[in-house]
């Protein structure tokens, strides 16, 4: 069995690896566009800030444990025609060249592309002019070559949710001044606008000017006598804001790419992503897709659009198994997510209280907070927490956080990924068999005191 791979990020790898594991003796190529085979995208910003010291340390794996883990690797090779009924693969190599792959098996895992608004001077603008999208390693590099041969003292960011974070961060570090310009009322808006004022504030606290409900229309060459090389012009409400700076970093969300598998005739979904079974089948004979470019299916919601680099891993793994002839479905996504940003974090798993009840869900959310751990031991911090659940059946149906980034949030919005995932109530959430130590918890963790309040509020003590 000869299974290829289109895409070399965390679906087409993950696929790769399984396929080689559920059959050893399987032929898997993985065809990928650049250079840059399993590298972490979401570790970008932390190579910017200068944290992750070389752009190498990205690499999941390097070329060498995935060529010994038995897969063959094509790079800087485009795939460019699926031929379906030929089982063939039209790719063209670094040199230009067109070649024929053939295929038993194929999963496509082509990801997602940089979303671009409608701002005039963005397609004229590029990163020779500083003017940058954020989405590859070779993204990266121009952004560092910005950086490094321009020295720019300031930069405007276009976005504030998860990379606009991470990068406002990263910017900061490197002695930026930095303005965040984000459309929606408040920042980081898959979180509660009360969550979100508390992000806006951590930004503040270190120097980051935040301009939310805020759209910006042009992005123009600064021109001469102006104070750093771009003007980007905006408008808040109905009034206009003009704005400098040495670098523009536009990171506005993306959209999947489809196109390899559209025009081999796959059906696409919500989003316009590429529509698949919970096997990740995409009805053409033979043909598997996972990750950024395919539909989610979201335990709670159904199907929808999730673009995640742990829901990419599963499901590439779902579709490697399952091409070397396996029997495995993917379990569903519940938006599990979590950001640092400066001193603290934010996270949030399933849904917000507009999410369920657009769902059909009858819910009630309810803010509390708690210490992290006992309080008489020295470090303490306070969690601020928004649990929502079902006022009919009291099922937990989501949990926001933002505290400190020593309170533990990742671990702690994972025990409400967890109770979610099993259909626990909220109240179930006290049953939980958690472990205490003052310095570390309390005998009622912190998720734990939130799950009371809200039996208390929805009056199902």
């Amino acid at each position: 069995m000869h299974m290829i791979a289109v895409g070399g990020s965390d679906a087409g790898i993950s696929a790769a690896l399984r396929a080689r594991e559920v059959d050893p003796g399987a032929e898997v190529t993985v065809v990928v566009a650049d250079a840059y085979p399993n590298f972490s995208i979401c570790g970008i910003p932390y190579y910017v800030s200068g944290e992750v010291t070389h752009w190498r340390n990205l690499a999941h794996r390097t070329t060498a444990d995935l060529e010994a883990a038995g897969m063959t690797l094509r790079l800087d090779t485009t795939a460019r025609r699926i031929d379906v009924p030929g089982r063939k693969l039209h790719v063209t190599g670094a040199d230009g060249a067109e070649e024929l792959l053939a295929w038993d098996q194929l999963v496509i895992g082509t990801g997602a592309v940089p979303a671009r608004p409608p701002i005039a001077g963005l397609d004229a603008l590029g990163p020779a002019d500083g003017v940058h999208l954020l989405h590859s390693m070779d993204d990266t590099f121009a952004v560092m070559r910005t950086l490094e041969e321009t020295g720019p003292e300031s930069a405007v960011i276009v976005g504030a949710g998860y990379i606009g974070l991470e990068m406002a961060e990263a910017l900061a570090a490197r002695g930026l001044a930095v303005t965040q310009v984000e459309q929606l009322p408040a920042v980081l808006p898959t979180v509660d606008p009360q969550l979100g004022a508390l992000v806006r504030a951590q930004l503040e606290d270190h120097g980051v000017s935040v301009l939310s409900g805020t759209t910006v229309r042009e992005i123009s060459p600064g021109g001469a006598g102006a104070p750093a090389g771009l003007r980007v012009d905006a408008t808040a409400g109905s009034q206009p804001v003009t704005l400098h700076a040495g670098l523009v970093l536009v990171v506005t969300g993306v959209r999947p790419e489809t196109s390899l598998a559209a025009s081999a005739g796959a059906a696409l979904g919500a989003k316009g992503a590429v529509s698949v079974d919970k096997a990740m089948r995409t009805g053409l004979p033979g043909v598997y897709a996972a990750g950024d470019c395919t539909v989610t299916h979201h335990r709670l919601l159904g199907e929808t659009y999730l673009p995640l680099g742990t829901t990419a891993h599963k499901q590439g793994r779902v579709a490697g198994e399952n091409a070397a002839g396996g029997d495995r479905e993917f379990a569903g996504s519940l938006g599990t997510q979590v950001v640092k940003v400066f001193d603290h974090a934010a996270a949030r798993t399933g849904l917000r209280d507009h999410e369920a009840a657009a769902a059909g869900f009858d819910p009630v959310t309810v803010a509390w907070e708690a210490d992290d751990h006992k309080a008489y031991y020295p470090g303490s911090h306070r969690i601020a927490m928004r649990f929502t659940g079902d006022r009919q059946t009291g099922r937990l149906l989501g949990l926001q956080l933002f505290g400190h980034k020593h309170a533990e949030i990742a671990k702690r919005v994972d025990i409400a990924a967890a109770a979610i995932y099993s259909g626990l109530t909220v109240d179930e959430i006290s049953d939980l068999d958690l472990s205490y130590t003052p310095p570390l918890g309390s005998p009622w963790d912190a998720v734990q005191a939130g799950a009371q309040a809200w039996t208390r509020h929805a009056g199902l003590a």
